[in-house]
């Protein structure tokens, strides 16, 4: 039921639009939110102001570094941010605040009389802020630059509470931070800024596949920049919405297939529009790292390959390039995963078959899990691509010790619709395949479905004993409502999963549940319904 509230005073729909506009046109991440508050808190104690305050900011700041959703997601939601632990109403109100605003203007407040600087001297170790404040005070310092130069100079060991040994540290730390230059993100904060913008490119109509590639793929402890790869249709707008995103301070260069821009962090993010017959080369190479390379083309070059981001070429011929393996196969070597590719003995384990098997390590551990849990069990599962071919990405060996999988096409979505039915008949037919996600690719108003034959599909279904799934995300809901009530009429079963990427997504299930309903289906057409030992002999082929 929806209730309409009527007689709306005039200002308060001109705020409430005015928040929803920065709300939609501004993407605050939680790393933002934390370093206002952070240097709020620094500020706070570097001024000497009373320390229960100063707490407050510092466990708000905690508060949100341990949050998994996005706070201007719980904003948009509506979510009373005071209900958060550590978080009253004043500072909830403020973060409320930055979302809407990306500014705080308490911290333009403070940083306009006490100098925004001031907290870039507590990265120097050793500087707490009553030193820091001690030497605002004595020299005015209020940037490292000018501590450098005060220590360079020898009028910092005069200070009380410092001393000669301290100048010198101060000193030697003072020249490594400037030497550091670039600036580096955690893993965690690169994260909150990599795939929003990455799913934002993959709603641009026409794109076929978008991936952060660089040190984030591999995923390094700290970032420099973020290198993103798309494949797309040609005359397709992906670069000018790219520099037309919300988080964009300023366009460094735009081309046809590469530009960079700097987003109002600061931080670079280039973006490269590669052709699908060399996606694969590109991405090993804007992978990396750069000694993995430098040993892959080595092995090329003693077979007589050249291996560079556009393929494996014999001669001008290109061999490979469409997928990692494809290249990786070339040079006799089984696909190794990102995270490995760094010249420390992966190349030498892979020749040998002895890379790690991290699906299966993650197996074990849930089998070791569950012997402790009563009354409550894990599933071991994953998510793996249907190739074009119809092959499944991972071995049958790792397969086979799953109790599911759910099988999905990512790419490759301009088949026929012979080619793109086939493809996924064949992957049906091997023992392994659980559940087909997703079944027609669709993305609402951004991506229409690749062509399928949905009565082959769920025929074969029917006949392998496969899952349907229904994709409550709201920009999939797929299977649609006419295919749901045609797996209900030839004997299909259905999951329904809401295709979450952080908790939040969960919510998504009703918009499944709606679906599951316009198509007629009932709590027997839907495995969910089921208990354990029910499911496992659903599951079971």
């Amino acid at each position: 039921m929806v209730s309409v509230i009527g007689s709306l005073d005039f200002g308060f729909v001109c705020d409430l639009e005015l928040g929803i506009w920065n709300l939609l046109n501004m993407r605050v991440h939680n790393s933002d939110i934390e370093a206002i508050l952070g240097a709020v808190a620094d500020l706070l104690e570097i001024k000497g102001d009373n320390p229960f305050r100063v707490r407050a900011y510092r466990n708000a700041v905690r508060t949100i570094q341990g949050l998994s959703q996005s706070v201007a997601d719980l904003v948009r939601q509506g979510q009373d941010l005071s209900e958060l632990p550590g978080l009253g109403k004043d500072l909830a109100g403020k973060i409320r605040e930055i979302v809407e605003t990306g500014t705080l203007p308490l911290l333009a407040e403070m940083q306009s009389e006490m100098s925004a600087g001031l907290t870039d001297l507590l990265k120097v170790p050793g500087l707490g802020p009553k030193r820091v404040a001690a030497l605002h005070r004595e020299l005015g310092i209020t940037t490292v630059a000018e501590l450098a130069r005060a220590a360079e100079e020898g009028r910092v060991h005069d200070i009380e509470g410092f001393g000669k040994k301290t100048e010198q540290r101060i000193l030697e730390e003072t020249a490594k931070l400037q030497q550091r230059g670039a600036q580096r993100l955690g893993l965690v904060v690169a994260e909150q800024i990599a795939e929003p913008l990455a799913a934002y490119l993959r709603q641009v109509p026409g794109v076929q596949e978008v991936v952060v590639a660089g040190s984030y793929r591999r995923q390094k402890e700290t970032v420099g920049d973020l290198d993103i790869l798309a494949v797309c249709r040609k005359d397709n707008p992906i670069m000018e919405r790219f520099i037309g995103y919300e988080d964009v301070r300023q366009v460094v260069s735009q081309g046809e297939t590469r530009s960079t821009v700097l987003l109002r962090s600061g931080f670079q993010v280039d973006l490269r529009v590669v052709p699908e017959v060399s996606y694969g080369a590109a991405l090993m190479y804007f992978t990396g790292s750069k000694e993995h390379n430098i040993a892959i083309r080595k092995i090329g070059q003693a077979k007589k390959l050249k291996i560079n981001e556009y393929g494996a070429f014999r001669g001008e011929k290109r061999v490979a390039g469409r997928t990692e393996e494809e290249v990786y196969a070339k040079l006799g070597l089984p696909f190794i995963e990102p995270e490995l590719r760094e010249d420390r003995g992966e190349i030498e384990a892979a020749r040998k078959g002895r890379l790690p098997r991290q699906v299966q390590e993650q197996g074990r551990e849930i089998d070791h899990t569950n012997k402790g849990l009563k009354g409550f069990t894990v599933l071991k599962a994953t998510e793996l691509d249907i190739l074009e071919d119809g092959s499944l990405d991972l071995p049958d060996e790792v397969l086979r010790e799953l109790d599911l999988t759910v099988c999905s096409v990512h790419y490759k979505f301009n088949l026929s619709l012979k080619q793109q039915t086939d493809r996924i008949l064949k992957a049906m037919e091997n023992p392994h395949f659980r559940i087909l996600a997703h079944p027609t690719g669709r993305l609402i108003g951004a991506r229409e479905p690749y062509p399928v034959d949905m009565e082959e599909i769920m025929k074969a279904a029917q006949r392998n004993g496969c899952i349907l799934e229904v994709n409550a995300h709201p920009e999939r809901l797929d299977l649609n409502d006419i295919h749901c009530k045609m797996a209900k009429d030839l004997g299909v079963k259905v999951v329904l999963s809401t295709d979450a990427h952080r908790l939040n997504d969960f919510d998504y299930m009703r918009f499944g549940i709606g679906q599951a309903r316009r198509g007629w289906l009932e709590p027997d057409d839907v495995i969910n319904t089921r208990n354990l030992k029910d499911l496992r002999k659903l599951l079971k082929r």
